[in-house]
């Protein structure tokens, strides 16, 4: 395998897994800031913050890598199934069409028009099951989503937890503070452009959710510091 190949190859890998790579940063973002802050506001042990953000990251970063493998292996054998199910048993799947047309948004009136046209026409009922399912989620790999996954979390996750190794807390909580909010921005503007929608009202969300995580998990920290201290 050339470089070339290789390259474009991993081109190719990225395009593919924009989604899974934008959803992951965000959660490591949101979960480890949330309970850095919450560790942070509590100790002046810069070590007991990093133990709990670091093990808190990795624990966080192989569930979603879990997750986003079977979420897309389930996605491939339903698609399987579908296929199976067109190809033994062409009535039955024709007569699942309206259904599935009703629950993507078609009027009961318009599912049963569309069914009606594409009735003699196997290949076109096949074609509309597999649009329905998301057929494009067919050629992903599990494997390579959960990598994606895996390291986009963790990356992320880092992000908070950084500034506590090599600044005293006080200082760390706010370069912690800052360099998040902007990684948060970041990402914000990435899911605006791969789900088509405003940039302002979306990084607008994602700041927010991040800062919720923060305020919650400083809330949480001193309630339970105070209950446990009396």
């Amino acid at each position: 395998m050339t470089i070339a190949s290789t390259v474009q190859r991993l081109r190719t890998s990225l395009r593919n897994s924009a989604g899974t790579i934008v959803f992951g940063m965000e959660d490591g973002t949101v979960s480890i800031f949330g309970l850095i802050f919450g560790v942070a506001a509590t100790t002046s042990s810069a070590k007991t913050v990093l133990i709990a953000g670091a093990s808190g990251a990795i624990a966080a970063a192989v569930s979603m890598m879990a997750g986003a493998y079977l979420d897309v292996e389930t996605t491939r054998d339903q698609l399987a199934a579908n296929r199976a199910l067109m190809q033994t048993d062409g009535t039955r799947a024709l007569a699942s069409l309206p259904e599935r047309l009703a629950k993507a948004g078609l009027t009961e009136r318009q599912s049963a028009a569309l069914t009606a046209a594409v009735r003699n026409d196997p290949a076109a009922v096949g074609g509309l099951l597999l649009a329905l399912h998301g057929d494009s989620d067919a050629q992903l790999n599990p494997w390579e989503q959960a990598f994606w996954m895996l390291f986009a979390d963790f990356l992320a996750a880092a992000v908070p937890i950084l500034p506590f190794v090599f600044v005293p807390i006080p200082q760390a909580r706010i370069i912690s503070a800052v360099v998040t909010t902007a990684l948060l921005v970041a990402l914000g503007i990435g899911r605006a452009r791969i789900a088509k929608r405003g940039i302002i009202r979306t990084v607008s969300e994602t700041v927010s959710i991040g800062i919720a995580a923060a305020l919650a998990g400083v809330i949480i920290g001193v309630w339970i510091e105070h209950g446990f201290t009396g």
